[in-house]
C-alpha cells in the first residue's frame, strides 16, 4: 500500500497539469467516491503541497477556471477555498485552537490514567476496531499519509458516535499522519463532525453511504454504526467564541538587516519581494514535531525537509537548517547573522504560531522584530470566514473578480 509524494514544487505543478482536465464536471460527480490507496483518481490528491503552498489555491482555480469555466469548474473551486476559509475562520476565533491544544492534554492524560480508553484509542488507531471500513482507513492513513475527505468524515464521525472515543484524540492521530495536515482543517474538521463548528449538525457516517461511496468495498451493517442524533455541541455549553479582528502583522522593511526564515508554512518564497530586502542570513525551520505531544510521522517530517530543501534550492539560498526546539534558537541564530529583522511568510494559527509567540521574548532582548508577507489571497477571502461556508460560497465570484483570477 505505497503512494508516492515528492515533496518539491515541480512535482506539483505535474500532478496539477495532469489532473486539470478532470477539474470541471468529472470532478463533481466522481469526488464523493472513496476507491481505495493509490485508487483516489477522481480527487486531485494535491493537498500536501496545496497545504505547503509549493502549489497555491490561485494556481490551481485558475487552472480550473481557464480549463472548464466557472460553472464546470464550481465544485473544484468550492472546495480549494474551504481550506482558506477553515485557515480563516480560526484566524478569526483563535480562542478554539487554543481550546484545541488544552482538551488535548486533557484526554492524553485520561490515556495514562484509564487502561480500558488506551486500550479501545490504541485498537482504533492499530486497524483492529473490528470495523472493516476503519481498520482499513487506519491502515491507509499510516502508511500513505493520506486519506480521501469523505473517508475522513465517516472515520470521525464513527471514532466519536460509534467508538465513543475523545474526538482530540481523533484529530491528533489525524494530524500526526496526515501530509496535508494543518491546524485549521485538521481541527475544524473533526469539530465539524463533532457538531461544535456548525453548531447541533453533527455528521452521520451511514452504512448505506460508506457502501455507494467506496464502490462496495465496504459493506456494514447498519447496526455496527450508532444513529447519530446529537452532536457533542453540550461539551461546549458557551457555544463559540466571539469573533476577533484578524490580527496585525509587521511587513518587511527594506533596508534593514533581514535574515529570511523559510518554514513548511508557505514555501512558495517565490511570490514575495526578496530583491528589496537585505538579507544577511537565511535558514529553514523544521516544525513538524509540534503537531503533537506524540510522534510524528517520518512521512510527515520527511516530506516537510524536502519541501523546504526544495523552496531554498528554488530561491537559490544558501540556509542553515534549524528545528523549532527552544524558542531562544532562533533568537540565537538571527543574531549571529546581524539581523535585526526576521522575515517569513505570514504563519497562520497553529503549532508554529504559537512557537514563535514563545520565541518572541528572545528576539526582543536582542533587538530583532519578526516581520511577515500576508498573501493577497488570505487577505481577501478571510475576512468572509465568519460563520458557515456558506458566506464565504455566496461571495466566490467576487472574491475571484478582485484577485483576477481568470
Amino acid at each position: 500500500m505505497t503512494t508516492s509524494f515528492t515533496p518539491t514544487r515541480g512535482e506539483g505543478l505535474a500532478r496539477m497539469q495532469a489532473f486539470v482536465p478532470a477539474m470541471g464536471l468529472r470532478y463533481a460527480s466522481g469526488r464523493n467516491y472513496d476507491r481505495g490507496p493509490g485508487q483516489h483518481k477522481a480527487v486531485s490528491v494535491l493537498s500536501p503541497w496545496i497545504r505547503r503552498r509549493l502549489v497555491t489555491e490561485g494556481e490551481v482555480v485558475a487552472a480550473a477556471l481557464a480549463a472548464h469555466g466557472p460553472e464546470a469548474a464550481e465544485k473544484f473551486v468550492q472546495e480549494v477555498i474551504w481550506r482558506t476559509y477553515f485557515k480563516g475562520w480560526l484566524e478569526r476565533r483563535p480562542q478554539v485552537w487554543a481550546s484545541y491544544r488544552q482538551g488535548l492534554e486533557a484526554d492524553l492524560a485520561a490515556l495514562d490514567r484509564d487502561r480500558r480508553l488506551r486500550r479501545d484509542v490504541d485498537r482504533a488507531m492499530d486497524g483492529q476496531s473490528g470495523l472493516a471500513c476503519m481498520d482499513a482507513w487506519a491502515e491507509e492513513l499510516v502508511e500513505t499519509g493520506y486519506l480521501h475527505n469523505h473517508a475522513r468524515m465517516w472515520f470521525a464521525s464513527i471514532w466519536i458516535f460509534t467508538l465513543g472515543l475523545p474526538w482530540r484524540l481523533g484529530a491528533d492521530f489525524f494530524y500526526r499522519h496526515l501530509l496535508d495536515g494543518d491546524a485549521a482543517s485538521n481541527t475544524l474538521g473533526w469539530r465539524w463532525v463533532a457538531g461544535l463548528h456548525t453548531r447541533g449538525k453533527p455528521y452521520h457516517a451511514q452504512a448505506w453511504n460508506i457502501a455507494t461511496f467506496t464502490g462496495q468495498r465496504f459493506t456494514p451493517r447498519e447496526s455496527d454504526l450508532v444513529e447519530v442524533t446529537q452532536g457533542l455541541e453540550a461539551t461546549e455549553p458557551d457555544g463559540l467564541p466571539p469573533l476577533q479582528p484578524l490580527r496585525s502583522f509587521r511587513a518587511p522593511e527594506a533596508g534593514r538587516p533581514t535574515a529570511l526564515l523559510l518554514t513548511d508554512e508557505d514555501c512558495g518564497i517565490e511570490a514575495f519581494n526578496l530583491a528589496g530586502l537585505t538579507i544577511v542570513g537565511a535558514a529553514t525551520l523544521t516544525a513538524s514535531h509540534l503537531r503533537s505531544p506524540l510522534e510524528v510521522s517520518d512521512s510527515v517530517t520527511a516530506f516537510e525537509a524536502g519541501a523546504l530543501a526544495d523552496t531554498a534550492a528554488r530561491a537559490g539560498l544558501t540556509s542553515v537548517a534549524l528545528r523549532a526546539d527552544h524558542p531562544e534558537v532562533l533568537a540565537k541564530w538571527a543574531a549571529a547573522t546581524g539581523a535585526t529583522q526576521i522575515a517569513t511568510p505570514y504563519v497562520t494559527r497553529g503549532p508554529l504560531k504559537d512557537w514563535l509567540d514563545e520565541a518572541a521574548p528572545y528576539l526582543a532582548a536582542k533587538g530583532i522584530v519578526l516581520a511577515e508577507w500576508r498573501r493577497d489571497w488570505d487577505s481577501t477571502i478571510w475576512p468572509h470566514a465568519s460563520a458557515g461556508f456558506f458566506k464565504v460560497r455566496q461571495q466566490i465570484p467576487q472574491i475571484l473578480a478582485k484577485l483576477v483570477v481568470q
